[in-house]
């Protein structure tokens, strides 16, 4: 059985976008163009037959799926040896932001005792709690010290092959604070953990020959294989490791932290919340391709697009899949599937047509029976993609926000207002 795609009109005329990669393969931002396509069932197994019950799901098809994903998308997910997983404190300053919180910068190593990979995570926890608290986990772009306005909070390490050049820059400081809204975080009770992605692995092709990756060697000697552990599965990867340390820091409540990502790194948060029920819930914003959008639609950044422009980031099989997502056995509903039942969080925006603000929202809708049969509200009542600044779904939430492809106030308050909800 396959469940063909609900037809669904939006008022907004969107604005188009700009993007580097698409001079090379124009994108399509025409509805009226969008392929005609039927979506994989995620409840219809080829192997197994239809799942009707939740122990066919998790025993069955949830690994069954998880497995596609690794073979056609993201590369495998390397094993865990917990004891080369380690961490200290740097610092640690009681009367951070006028006494509203402890701030710490802790190094995580990936492979002690060796110091290389590491990341360093700048974390704020607030001084009025009971206990371990809630927080929120994400990768930030620039270095810890460009989420921030403090220039007690060191700035990021020199990173070799980063994209930003050997060193992620001090004039980078506090330039994207606006995309973490700290204050509000910490008054709501929650912690805030945060980490430059490029120190896991440089945001480059050239070959993984760095980072996180010079770890996989054993496990995945040849690097020319198909499903080969590409950026994303690294960037997942760490993503747990941190989660392990986080379990041995009494301040944190563990079991409820929250993954979130923009852009890449929310392609990067989908796939660690897939592949680690540990995490308390799953914020993807502003994903777009190979992360909440759906690959079939073709519009704006398609399968083509995306491995032309970062071709890293992705394994070496999902570029079969180049002008041939109709070729897919899967697509990105599934991967929303995979978090169930645990909540997750899609967010789009009005101005950015790249990222399929549609095929986003369509994802999180066509996730919602495998919520169903594992007993949870996934998308509510909803029926058709929402107006602008109108959230919609219960454990599958999803807001289209007016603007641009961006983290803002406006989103802050629906993954506070969520995460209240479903996970404190």
């Amino acid at each position: 059985m396959k469940i063909n795609v609900i037809s669904i009109v939006f008022p907004i005329l969107f604005l188009a976008t700009g993007n580097l990669f698409a001079e090379k393969t124009k994108p399509n931002y025409d509805e009226s163009k969008v392929p005609k396509f039927v979506l994989p069932d995620p409840l219809q197994s080829p192997k197994f037959g239809t799942i009707k019950t939740p122990e066919d799901w998790f025993n069955k098809r949830r690994p069954e799926l998880l497995a596609l994903f690794k073979k056609e998308v993201y590369g495998q997910m390397p094993g865990v040896d917990p004891l080369k997983i380690n961490f200290e404190t740097l610092t640690s300053v009681s009367d951070a932001l006028s006494g509203k919180a402890t701030r710490k910068e802790v190094r995580v190593y990936f492979d002690y005792p060796n110091k290389e990979p590491k990341i360093d995570l700048l974390i704020y926890i607030p001084n009025k709690r009971k206990g371990p608290v809630p927080a929120f986990l994400g990768y930030n772009y620039k270095g810890n010290h460009s989420i921030v306005d403090d220039p007690d909070v060191a700035a990021c390490p020199p990173i070799e092959g980063s994209r930003y050049g050997k060193v992620v820059p001090e004039e980078h400081r506090a330039e994207n604070k606006h995309r973490w809204s700290l204050d509000r975080i910490l008054d709501a009770g929650y912690a805030l953990i945060s980490g430059c992605y490029e120190q896991v692995d440089p945001d480059r092709n050239e070959g993984y020959n760095n980072g996180i990756h010079l770890l996989f060697k054993k496990e995945f000697p040849d690097k020319e294989v198909g499903d080969f552990p590409a950026n994303i599965s690294g960037w997942a990867w760490a993503l747990s490791r941190v989660l392990d340390c986080l379990e041995k820091m009494p301040e944190i409540n563990a079991k409820k932290v929250i993954v979130i990502g923009h852009s890449r790194l929310g392609k990067t948060a989908l796939w660690a919340g897939a592949n680690d029920t540990r995490f308390a819930g799953i914020i993807s914003n502003n994903s777009g391709c190979g992360g909440a959008a759906l690959s079939k639609r073709a519009f704006g950044e398609t399968v083509e697009l995306i491995n032309l422009g970062a071709p890293h980031w992705f394994c070496k099989n999902f570029k079969k899949y180049n002008k041939k997502e109709e070729d897919l056995t899967i697509d990105q509903h599934e991967l929303i599937a995979l978090i169930a039942p645990r909540p997750v969080y899609i967010a789009s925006a009005t101005l950015d047509e790249w990222a399929d603000p549609k095929g986003e929202f369509l994802s999180g809708f066509h996730a919602d029976p495998v919520y169903k049969l594992l007993g949870a509200d996934g998308i509510g009542d909803c029926k058709e993609w929402p107006p602008a600044d109108h959230p919609v779904g219960k454990k599958i939430r999803y807001h289209l926000r007016t603007g641009k492809h961006d983290v803002t106030d406006y989103d802050w308050v629906q993954y506070i207002k969520f995460a209240d909800e479903l996970v404190k």
